[in-house]
């Protein structure tokens, strides 16, 4: 414990070295002007208060944080915007054996995308949110328009949705049941693939124990990850991006996102895993393993 404790205190020390260099000073500054000092700020404490970041290098934790700060993107995980989470990578070495290294990676969270694309100002509006049982009214599979004004019967998870329209009068929704959710998640996750101990059923039941986490992925935060999904997959297709969401999305999309951060209890456990973002759409194609099988493009022709 001492010699952890000894660790992280030298960790700490390095990271404040860094943030202090007048280059990385200065590229805060030209990201956050008057906000780079808070900016700074919180990711001293961000790493001073997370035990799997301090086994990172401070160096790779600060060029991470410079990616939210570019985005203006708090990395609080309080607030869900974007975070800086720790991960055991597969990392080749130079006599040609893997070697497990933890590694910071930045990860934007559904609010983040929300953030965004408001700040593009050609969205009169944009939501994204869970819906409970009873409140689907009514689907219309022509238009694709559907009416969440059912009244709430009980706190059961059934779905989740993202909504927006356009200045320009154009409108979308995008809805998905946690069951298809889930059984994407299954199928597409590498991690959860090869674990026998998530099933799709699990994962089901954390669509409803785990609304207030603040972890990440879909073992940590099922509901947060099934929301930037759906939100992901409508803007990306038929949303209005700035340079700034389509450098985030291409960021989200290009690292090695993963669904489990690393235990602190035993680094050794962590499997790598890489999340693939699927459409979902509506159960309506009966006789089908799952509603979007029919009508998603190929993994290999999807934008992400």
């Amino acid at each position: 414990m001492e010699q952890q404790t000894q660790v992280a205190k030298r960790g700490i020390d390095v990271l404040k070295s860094v943030m202090n260099a007048p280059s990385i000073q200065e590229q805060f500054k030209n990201a956050l002007n008057e906000n780079s000092g808070a900016f700074v700020a919180s990711v001293i404490d961000l790493y001073n208060s997370d035990n799997s970041l301090q086994r990172c290098d401070p160096k790779a934790v600060v060029m991470e944080a410079l990616k939210a700060a570019v985005l203006k993107l708090p990395i609080n995980k309080a607030l869900g915007f974007a975070y800086i989470v720790c991960f055991n990578n597969n990392v080749k070495q130079a006599n040609g054996s893997w070697m497990k290294v933890p590694t910071p990676t930045f990860m934007p969270g559904y609010k983040g995308y929300i953030q965004l694309a408001m700040r593009t100002g050609s969205y009169r509006t944009i939501n994204a949110d869970i819906v409970y049982e009873g409140e689907v009214n009514k689907v219309n599979k022509l238009s694709g328009e559907i009416n969440f004004d059912g009244e709430k019967i009980s706190d059961k998870v059934i779905g989740y949705f993202c909504y927006f329209e356009l200045l320009n009068g154009f409108k979308k929704t995008f809805y998905s049941t946690v069951e298809e959710m889930a059984k994407h998640a299954k199928r597409f996750s590498p991690g959860l693939k090869g674990d026998a101990k998530v099933t799709v059923e699990s994962l089901i039941k954390l669509s409803n124990s785990n609304l207030e986490s603040s972890a990440v992925g879909w073992t940590g935060n099922f509901s947060d990850m099934a929301l930037k999904t759906t939100i992901r997959h409508l803007l990306s297709k038929y949303g209005y991006l700035s340079i700034e969401m389509q450098s985030m999305i291409s960021n989200d999309e290009s690292q090695t996102t993963r669904d489990k951060e690393i235990d602190d209890t035993d680094i050794k456990n962590i499997d790598i895993t890489d999340v693939d973002f699927l459409p979902v759409t509506l159960n309506g194609n009966e006789g089908k393993e799952n509603a979007f099988d029919a009508a998603a493009p190929k993994q290999e022709d999807l934008p992400y």
